[in-house]
This record gives C-alpha cells, structure tokens and sequence, in this order.
C-alpha cells in the first residue's frame, strides 16, 4: 500500500501561486530586455513563459511530494509471542588479541573466535532479543535488547579491540547487564559474559553484581576463552607457554553459582558451541503478540525526476542545446508588413 509518512507538507502545494499572485499585485513594469537577445513575439513568448512555468510547478511539486517522504507499506508480519532475553557482554581487553585459536586450522586471536561463534550463535536466536554489551576498562551498550538480529552481529562485527580500553571491567559489565534488564517486566535475564582475564578495573567487583544481579533473577552463564597451550618461537628454540595465566576460572565459576547459572571452558570454536544447547533449554517467555509492517522507502524517485527536470531546463538555455519548447518565426507575413507601412 502506497502511503505518505507526512502528508499534511502537501499543504506547501500552492505556496509558490500564493507568492506569485501577492508579486503581481505589488509590481509593475513591462518586458524584460536583455542585450544581444532578440526579442520574441508575445505570443510566442507567452507559450515559452507557459511551458516554463509548467515545468517549474512539476518541479515544486515532485520536491514536496518526496519531502513527505511515500511509503509502500507490506503486509502486515506477526512478531514471535515467545522468545528469550539474552544479554551479551563481551570483553574487548588488549588480551583478546592473542592469537592462540584456530577456525578451520588457521591460526586466529581470540576475539576474532568469538566474532565468528557469536554470529552464528545469534543468527539462530530466532525470535530471541538480544543485546550487546562491549567492556574494557568500563562497560558501554552497543545495543539493547531487540528483535533486529542482523544490527546485532553487524555491532559485533565492527567492534575492535582497544576500543574502551585495555583492561577488565568484569563487574561493570554485569551491574550495566542489570540496569538493563530492571526496564523489563517478563523475561528470562539472562547474561552471557565472554572474557579472557581478570577483573582489574571498573567502579563494581564481580561478587557485588554477581550479587545484585542474583537478587534481581538474573542468570549469567561465563564464558572462559583462551588455549591452556601456546608455542612460541624464542632464541633457543620453540617453548610451550599458558597464553590463559591471566584467566581467573575461579571468579567466573563463583559467578556463574551464584546467579543459577553454567561455566563455560572455550579453548576452541567447538567447546564455545557448547552454549548453543544450554541456552535452548531454557523455557521461552510469553509475550505480547506485536505486528510490524515492511516499509520500503520511495522518496528518492521524485526526488530524481525533479533534479533531472531542473537538468533539463538548465541545459536549454545553453545554445547548442536542442530546445524542447514551441518557438515561432520572428518574421512577419508580407502582407501583414505592407499592412503597416500604409498605416505609418
């Protein structure tokens, strides 16, 4: 259904008649003249002077039609009435750029692991809400919890790592997950924390939001990423080294049975998966059954012709331009000449 998302602008329609005829009323004068520019007769003048204002009202016309910004409305789509609230809050410390995983046998740095599962993991959250929380040295919202899936992961997808900070604000991430989920009458508050440290920063430890969070229903399942063995090339050779020293189990484990809910070990792209079962057990909330409508945009369509009609007149001013209006011959009928001359 075509429709009009401002309608009432069509009232600016006949502004440019209204000015016109208060101009008219206020000026006098005769023809305009320019120098070397030969006069026309006036009838063909008044068909130019017709044919231009015509072009000019479509012009206006075409401008305030796209101002009102046309729509073409869908069908009406019912939106899911039960589905899960899931928070995720991933850490973007300076840690997460070690390059101690492989997808498809190709060396990566952790974050870059857990871009690829998480997209996946949310493609498949259909009819779910999901949010994103990003945390370094504090906990910022990339998005709340929506419907919109495909934001989401592409939120994810641009997020790089240093951009808030180099340290671990573990406990900022869940106090702001909490904040969150307070706007929210029925859901399942669920927070999934994906980290490779230790808290060091932020304003909250873990425990007190654990707490907080545990008061208010909120369960949060923890995720621990990183390889339990790295090789790297020293002077005297290859070494095997822990690239998860930093990685406080302990903590993500406390947190997790405190709010009800499951660690995770990620040292690879399958133990990550593992959350896909976990979280599909939980029982879907009710909700209030919403419809949405698929609008296209259409704006741009008279927004085009307009500027190709003003092209065109522009250009026909141009003498080498082949004129698109009706001109006629200056020249008089011989007898209409003769006619004159007897009267002078």
């Amino acid at each position: 259904m075509l429709t009009l998302a401002w309608p009432w602008l069509l009232i600016l329609l006949p502004l440019p008649f209204i000015i016109r005829k208060k101009s008219q009323s206020t000026e006098q004068g005769g023809h305009l003249h320019l120098s070397g520019v030969e006069p026309l007769s006036l009838q063909s003048s008044n068909i130019k002077q017709s044919l231009t204002r015509k072009r000019y009202w479509l012009i206006w016309g075409l401008l305030v039609l796209s101002a009102a910004r046309p729509l073409w409305m869908g069908d009406p789509i019912d939106l899911p009435a039960k589905g899960r609230d899931l928070m995720l809050s991933v850490d973007l410390s300076g840690s997460m750029q070690i390059e101690d995983m492989q997808i498809n046998g190709q060396s990566v740095d952790r974050f870059t692991l857990v871009q690829h599962v998480l997209s996946n993991f949310i493609e498949r959250r259909k009819g779910d809400r999901i949010g994103l929380i990003l945390f370094a040295d504090h906990a910022y919202l990339q998005s709340p919890l929506t419907l919109d899936r495909r934001s989401v992961a592409q939120f994810l997808t641009e997020a790089q790592i240093g951009l808030v900070g180099k340290q671990t604000a573990i406990g900022e991430a869940i106090a702001l997950a909490v904040k969150r989920f307070d706007n929210i009458d029925k859901s399942n508050r669920v927070l999934i924390l994906l980290t490779d440290g230790s808290n060091n920063a932020g304003s909250i430890s873990p425990e007190q939001a654990a707490a907080i969070a545990e008061k208010r229903g909120i369960k949060i399942y923890t995720v621990g990423i990183g390889a339990d063995v790295m090789e790297r090339r020293t002077l005297f050779g290859t070494e095997r080294v822990n690239p998860s020293m930093d990685l406080d189990e302990a903590q993500l484990k406390s947190i997790a049975n405190t709010t009800g809910g499951r660690y995770f070990r990620a040292r690879n792209p399958q133990e990550l998966q593992q959350i896909y079962q976990e979280i599909d057990k939980l029982e879907p909330i009710s909700r209030d059954q919403l419809t949405y409508r698929p609008q296209s945009e259409l704006f741009y369509w008279p927004l085009s012709i307009a500027l190709i009609v003003s092209i065109l007149i522009a250009l026909s001013y141009l003498p080498w331009f082949p004129s698109f209006t009706f001109r006629q011959t200056s020249k008089r009928d011989p007898s209409q000449q003769n006619t004159v001359k007897g009267r002078s």
